[in-house]
């Protein structure tokens, strides 16, 4: 025992002398003044208010620039795979070029087309059923009680546990034509005297849109419950008490107070599954096959076929352009509210 106590006073005379000495270190720092502004920086509120524009310049806007430059320059073969921007000539001048092809391509392809337009109807359709079925679980969820809200989050979240692409190659074993679904069909209905067994149904549900908005629906729908649930919570429940003993029928109630005080979670719910599922590529690919078309599966398409860097990257620019539209409304609409 006396042993043990020696090595604790030992660690911590040991420790001690550490932080005297960053102590003086840092005491000796203070002298230089770009040492002083770091310092200063950490304790400002500039600090707070520049980290998150921080990492959006770096993370976002910069790729983002790197994406449009690339889509204004021609397809080569070379390393990298795209002509100069900008290039030195004589006398020192700078010639900039910059290529519209790729837009125009982009313009001229019904196949092009067609996939914005379809992953747009996908992602708003997808949206609305997602907001359909995520409200009524959100609901009941913020109306249970406090010992049963965090088990239930917990249920919510649960399929995050496993991997994504895990869950959606198990829709494709309850979808497919021999899959669960159509097993269970065929039993129950041969059960009751429906279906004829020599004859069973054959279910055609895979490499359709109806997959496609299975599989987003199951797979956002957390995306939807979780800030339903975080804004629902919050209503006073008082004030639905209050105009239900005013003579207020149910429905009108939830509408003009329990609906309009969960707008933001509902606008918030809305955007976080619109803006991935319009890009999405795992779910078309392995839901949709070939007979759904969507503009991140055509993107992989168009750089596997051609390795066409400059006109991929023109169809990402045009799908991030799509994607700001309603994200801008939100800000409106948020700016307002505020307001």
């Amino acid at each position: 025992m006396p042993h043990r106590q020696q090595e604790v006073g030992t660690f911590t005379g040991i420790m001690a002398e550490i932080v005297s000495r960053l102590s003086f270190t840092h005491r000796r720092l203070l002298r230089f003044p770009p040492y002083r502004f770091i310092v200063g920086l950490g304790h400002s509120h500039r600090f707070l208010i520049g980290t998150p524009f921080l990492w959006l310049i770096l993370f976002f806007l910069i790729p983002f620039l790197i994406i449009l430059r690339i889509s204004f320059t021609e397809a080569e073969i070379a390393s990298p795979p795209f002509s100069d921007l900008m290039e030195w000539i004589d006398d020192g001048l700078l010639q900039i070029t910059i290529n519209f092809q790729n837009y125009l391509e982009l313009w001229e392809d019904k196949i092009y087309i067609h996939a914005y337009l379809n992953s747009v109807k996908i992602a708003f359709f997808s949206t609305l059923l997602t907001l359909l079925i995520g409200y009524p679980i959100a609901l009941a969820m913020s109306r249970a009680s406090k010992k049963w809200q965090l088990f239930l989050v917990m249920l919510v979240i649960l399929p995050f546990w496993t991997s994504f692409l895990i869950r959606i190659y198990a829709w494709i074993t309850i979808l497919s034509p021999t899959g669960v679904l159509n097993n269970f069909i065929n039993w129950v209905g041969m059960g009751i005297g429906l279906i004829d067994p020599n004859s069973p149904v054959t279910l055609h549900i895979l490499h359709t849109d109806l997959a496609v908005y299975i599989g987003i629906v199951y797979g956002y729908l957390p995306f939807m419950i979780l800030p339903l649930f975080a804004t629902l919570i919050k209503i006073d429940n008082t004030l639905v008490e209050a105009a239900l003993d005013l003579g207020s029928p149910p429905l009108k109630t939830f509408w003009q107070i329990t609906f309009r005080l969960s707008l933001p979670g509902v606008l918030a719910g809305c955007f976080l599954v619109f803006i991935p599922a319009i890009g999405e590529f795992v779910i078309p690919d392995l839901l949709g096959g070939s007979n759904v078309t969507m503009i991140g599966k055509v993107l992989y398409d168009t750089y596997l076929q051609g390795m066409n860097l400059p006109l991929v990257s023109a169809i990402s620019v045009i799908l991030l352009l799509i994607v700001i539209i309603p994200i801008y409304i939100f800000n409106r609409i948020q700016a307002k509210q505020f307001n």
